[in-house]
């Protein structure tokens, strides 16, 4: 026999106490957290938080709480707030947007390493028995009047005592959610399906702007004597605070050591996930104007190379390029591409280098100027431990699994490190590619990140956080090039004004698209000489 009530106001109580209860628990720590930092604070104030937010509920889930939508609405309602709910509490992940852009374009074996023993028991606890408990849930639906009219009575009481807090502690509310504007961004489900909704509405139901041709005129200004190969290396997830390269102390960069890399200080990201960064910084628009629905609609970086006459090859061992290489040769590597490089989930990224052999294998017999993009699954979360092989696992202990939460720091530091040291062992076995091409090309490589990535710093894991909002660990990010004695001496560059640019730092994705534009020589109308970081230092540019 059920314990539960059969009024459909009841039951919506009911399921917004739960979710007020439970899935705001994260809601609620930036509440204390808040508290916590004031020298005092009004406790009738503090105790009308849960009740004003439960009824607030209460009114919303009113409004749903219609006959045949009443459970289904709600069933998958639970389930999509129990993963919020986790994600929120256990890593400070926020669904902005940008976060619900990062969630559409993440494949199945990238989403699949969110899996672990831990969210599986938070799924079953909070999101599956719940939503069982939903669907059994005995509702009695009276005549239609009847209904209207309780359900009037059940949001007018709701609204009451909403109206009566609200003037009681309006001023409290105001100040303190003046000074704690994340705390919106906390409250389950409201502001995640707000996120969603906008994003549906951006992505599919506005009508597509149309498409615009950019750099058509682009030309290589002046042949070398032999032809330039750049190879662009786009990192994944990797911070700037944990290369020897910025001051760290662990050995995370032994492998490049003999290259001499030019070493770019002080570098930001577009954004803080792949989503985000990867079409942002191949745009001709700086991250203050970007906007992810007009980069869609006109050509980037990639495109105005191509309109050049330079050969491309975009290879990739990530989650693909985000539209970025729809128009050029590209290639995305099979999760099962090589038994022993690939699990089925991904692949460490020796496939790169073993693809860039076979590319410069099977080009042209007559070489041209050529822009090879190799995108890593470098420092790719939570699993970090899979990015590297057994033979790479230099800093110990390291962390062995998934759920990174519970793991000690110095796991999670060393597991973090690993990943950092596998990814330069990969920019080592780049150059030493493009050192035996010197026959062939003036060759160069140029190394960037995507974004950072936060382990565990003031509670927050991963990466997504809301740009305004995101720390130093998640938008300063490594930037690495290396140069052929030919590729200085074709272009004309002087060394040591590289060096002295890329010290002088303050650089970002925004400078990506007119830097790779200088490096192949390439003249058109788009190029902003203020923007390149090497303007200056071609010796016979104008």
């Amino acid at each position: 026999m059920s314990i539960w009530p059969k009024s459909i106001n009841k039951f919506t109580f009911l399921l917004a106490l739960y979710y007020v209860a439970i899935f705001n628990i994260p809601f609620f720590d930036i509440v204390a957290n808040g508290l916590a930092g004031q020298d005092q604070f009004n406790w009738g104030f503090v105790i009308s938080i849960p009740i004003f937010l439960l009824c607030a509920l209460s009114v919303l889930f009113s409004l749903f709480s219609v006959k045949y939508l009443v459970k289904p609405f709600f069933i998958v309602l639970t389930l999509l707030s129990s993963s919020v709910f986790w994600a929120q509490w256990q890593y400070g992940v926020v669904f902005d947007v940008n976060m619900m852009q990062n969630i559409f374009q993440t494949n199945q074996a990238e989403a699949a390493t969110y899996l672990n023993l831990a969210s599986a028991v938070n799924m079953l606890l909070t999101g599956i028995l719940p939503a069982y408990w939903i669907y059994k849930a005995p509702i009695e639906y009276p005549g239609i009047r009847q209904r209207l009219k309780n359900k009037a009575i059940f949001i007018l009481i709701n609204t009451l005592i909403i109206v009566v807090i609200g003037a009681l502690y309006f001023q409290n509310y105001v100040a303190f959610g003046r000074n704690h504007d994340e705390i919106k961004r906390a409250i389950v489900p409201t502001y995640f399906i707000n996120s969603l909704a906008k994003y549906i509405n951006t992505q599919y139901l506005m009508k597509p702007l149309p498409y615009e041709q950019l750099g058509t005129d682009a030309r290589v200004r002046a042949q070398a004597d032999k032809p330039r190969l750049l190879v662009l290396m786009i990192g994944e997830t990797a911070r700037a605070q944990n290369l020897n390269y910025y001051g760290y102390s662990q050995p995370t960069n032994q492998f490049t050591k003999k290259d001499d890399l030019v070493v770019f200080k002080d570098v930001t990201s577009c954004g803080t996930a792949t989503a985000v960064s990867l079409p942002c910084m191949f745009s001709p628009m700086n991250r203050e104007d970007y906007n992810a629905r007009r980069a869609k609609a006109q050509d980037s970086l990639i495109d105005v190379l191509a309109h050049a006459g330079i050969e491309l090859h975009w290879i990739d061992n990530d989650s693909g390029c985000k539209g970025v290489c729809d128009r050029v040769s590209n290639k995305l590597i099979s999760l099962n591409a090589d038994p022993k490089l690939c699990d089925g989930e991904s692949c460490l990224d020796q496939i790169l280098v073993d693809e860039l052999h076979q590319t410069l294998k099977t080009m042209d017999t007559a070489p041209k100027d050529t822009v090879i993009v190799l995108h890593m699954m470098g420092s790719h979360g939570p699993a970090y431990y899979k990015r590297y092989p057994d033979a790479k696992r230099l800093f110990t202990p390291d962390c062995q699994r998934n759920d990174i939460q519970n793991c000690s720091h110095e796991e999670l530091i060393n597991t973090y490190d690993n990943t950092i040291a596998y990814s330069d062992y990969i920019l080592s076995q780049v150059i030493d590619v493009l050192k035996a091409q010197q026959t062939a090309f003036d060759t160069s490589m140029l190394y960037l990140s995507d974004h950072g990535e936060s382990l565990g710093e003031n509670g927050l894991y991963l990466h997504g956080a809301p740009y305004a909002l995101a720390p130093k660990e998640q938008i300063h990010i490594p930037m690495l090039a290396w140069f052929s004695r030919g590729f200085v001496k074709g272009n004309d560059l002087t060394m040591s004004c590289i060096k002295q640019k890329a010290a002088q730092g303050g650089w970002s994705h925004d400078n990506l698209f007119d830097t790779v534009l200088g490096l192949m020589d390439v003249s058109t109308s788009v190029y902003r000489p203020e923007q390149d970081i090497f303007a200056g230092c071609y010796k016979f540019r104008h």
